[in-house]
């Protein structure tokens, strides 16, 4: 057990000081108008907040979306990803989370806590994260297919025949038959017309010869 605590103590010892040390950075920038202090200090406070951003690093290591990268330069900037940021007040306390758009800059969050500007990124990432998702999903072709009415079409069950395909059977089987059947109704009919109409003079000088 006494070796254990010796392993656990070094580390504690270890972000202690780091911390111990950001928090003299931003006392003598505090203290100081030096640009260099003042640059060291924004990148302090930058720090801190990329601690409260490592775990969602850690775990979107292999996300090529996102970068999580810590930059210098005259700015100190905190990368989310290739458009969004955070990057320091003018009154070096509030941090301010940004993203370049093609109408400018905006700003998405502000505030002087690490923490729940940390909480405004993640939330940022999980949106960005869902877009991307449905940006695949209109891609990937699996909508289309089942808007397809090809590939919808219902199927006859097993052991029952299509009923539209004997009912135009029938349809085209009995067409000839009935066509047939009227025309001879009809022929007969002018038949017995003819034979009435041919009748009833011979009849009438049957009568009058009589």
């Amino acid at each position: 057990m006494a070796e254990s605590t010796e392993k656990v103590t070094p580390l504690t010892g270890t972000r202690r000081l780091a911390d111990a040390v950001r928090a003299a950075k931003i006392a003598a920038a505090q203290r100081s108008d030096v640009v260099v202090d003042i640059r060291e200090a924004d990148r302090a406070r930058l720090e801190i907040l990329a601690e409260e951003m490592k775990p969602i690093a850690d775990e979107l290591d292999a996300d090529d979306l996102f970068d999580f990268v810590l930059s210098g330069g005259a700015t100190s900037r905190y990368w989310v990803d290739g458009t969004a940021h955070v990057t320091m007040a003018r009154d070096r306390r509030t941090y301010r989370f940004v993203r370049e758009t093609r109408l400018g800059r905006v700003t998405l969050a502000e505030s002087t806590e690490p923490r729940k500007i940390a909480d405004y990124v993640t939330t940022y990432v999980a949106e960005r994260i869902v877009e991307r998702d449905k940006a695949f999903a209109v891609n990937d072709g699996i909508g289309e297919k089942a808007s397809d009415p090809a590939r919808t079409r219902t199927q006859p069950e097993r052991g029952v025949e299509p009923m539209a395909a004997s009912e135009n059977t029938t349809a085209s089987q009995d067409g000839p038959d009935r066509g047939g059947s009227r025309f001879i109704v009809g022929l007969v009919w002018f038949l017995l017309g003819t034979v009435v109409g041919a009748g009833i003079p011979l009849l009438l000088s049957y009568l009058y010869l009589l």
